[in-house]
């Protein structure tokens, strides 16, 4: 019989996460740290597969983050420890490592930490130090929230920390523009180091969200703007659930179905699909239906055109000053559906556990996408009374439903608002981060 009791994965406190990176630290390299830095992973509310494409994306920061205890060196060697891999210290130097494919090539998660170190000394800031470091995270692993993007712009405000660059700025006082560039070398790492053909929402939402705040986030140029999304406010919750669907960025479907954006951007003859009007969508759709791969061409344009304008209308519906109930609750609870049947029909990626009720019975209703293992779900009222919220009618009607469940025990996670990105100064002593 399946056990279908939720199991939350809670996130480490700062401190909790501080803690545990510095007593790895001091295991492992028999020493204390200048500091721990940490950045958050993400969800993204609605905007899925814009970010290449020039669109508008609206993630938020959650509370579950990659904590990074680190030393700088006085040489150019590069030591790596998690606690997986606490018996054998990954070593590295920065003046031999290199991209994924050349002989320098860095392997597995060592390549998101020392690549930004990489990505930063192509970026005109020459001969940084070396560094001994030490991570802990509490993101979910392979799972679509970003767990690489938090490792990346964790070393990112380390290293611009210890090596005085200066462009993070203070938790007080974040120059935004200085965390624009460090996006833009964490995107660097993981497309070049990693091998993984992303775009930067992930980075962005790491490095530039603020608490109660979604982040709209224009791809094209990197400009941002700051929705108000207090969900505690407005006694809402988040729910994200575990299909259990095994989620990666380098298998190759990703970088398909990117590269299929790009094929169609040049037919239509505008540099990226973010350029086709919403009201030009129909003409666009049939150029490309005399092409070769017609089928995929224009589903994959279809949802990206259609998606960035659920968006925009996702945004307008945030920022009109009414509380986020009754017809409003409902209208964002449309839109954000409307993404996930087009992530489901136009951009494929899903799975059949996505369409599955408990107990594997097929739901008549349509099934949510699992284009990421971990999905939004949708905003409803705050867990409580109801005890059998996958079958309510009242819960699914408003909008927290719990599509997406296996046969296989599910992992639910409810998010509580999101929390600023606030970084420790370095120095700090273990547990008191700034």
């Amino acid at each position: 019989m399946t056990n279908d009791a939720p199991v939350f994965a809670p996130a480490m406190s700062p401190k909790e996460g501080a803690e545990a990176a510095t007593a790895l630290f001091r295991e492992v390299f028999e020493a204390e740290p200048d500091g721990v830095w940490y950045a958050p992973g993400r969800v993204n509310i609605i905007g899925e597969h814009t970010d290449y494409n020039g669109g508008l994306a609206l993630p938020i920061a959650l509370p579950h983050r990659a904590h990074l205890a680190l030393r700088r060196r006085d040489d150019r060697t590069v030591r790596l420890v998690s606690p997986q891999t606490r018996e054998k210290v990954d070593v590295t130097s920065l003046d031999t490592i290199g991209p994924k494919g050349t002989p320098g090539e860095v392997a597995h998660w060592a390549a998101y930490i020392a690549g930004v170190a990489w990505a930063l000394e192509r970026d005109g800031f020459e001969d940084l130090p070396g560094f001994d470091a030490a991570l802990v995270s509490c993101v979910p692993l392979g799972g679509g929230l970003s767990s690489s993007a938090a490792l990346e712009c964790s070393a990112a405000v380390a290293i611009d920390e210890v090596a005085g660059l200066g462009l993070a700025g203070t938790p007080e006082e974040p120059d935004d523009a200085g965390r624009a560039r460090l996006v833009t070398n964490c995107v660097r790492t993981e497309n070049e180091m990693a091998g993984a053909p992303t775009g930067g929402m992930d980075q962005s939402a790491s490095l530039r969200c603020r608490e109660g705040h979604a982040l709209e986030l224009d791809c094209r140029d990197g400009s941002v703007a700051h929705v108000p999304f207090d969900l505690a406010a407005e006694d809402l919750a988040l729910l994200v659930i575990d299909t259990k669907a095994k989620h990666s960025l380098d298998d190759g479907q990703y970088g398909a179905r990117r590269a299929a954006c790009e094929r169609a951007a040049q037919i239509l003859g505008v540099e990226l699909l973010a350029d086709i009007a919403i009201e030009d969508l129909p003409q666009a759709l049939e150029r490309l239906s005399s092409t070769d791969d017609a089928d995929e061409l224009i589903k994959r344009t279809r949802h990206v055109v259609t998606e960035i304008d659920r968006t925009r209308r996702l945004v307008d519906l945030l920022q009109d000053g009414r509380p986020l109930r009754g017809e409003k609750l409902a209208e964002a609870g449309r839109l954000m559906d409307a993404s996930h049947e087009s992530l489901r029909v136009d951009y494929e990626c899903t799975c059949p556990r996505a369409g599955r009720g408990r107990g594997g019975r097929p739901r008549r209703r349509r099934p949510w996408s699992a284009h990421d293992r971990w999905r939004v779900r949708g905003l409803g009222d705050r867990p409580g009374g109801c005890q059998d919220r996958p079958r309510c009618g009242r819960c699914r009607g408003t909008g927290l439903r719990a599509r997406g469940l296996s046969t296989r025990r599910p992992s639910w996670t409810r998010f509580p608002p999101p929390r600023p990105v606030d970084f420790p100064e370095p120095r700090s002593t273990a547990g008191q981060p700034a």
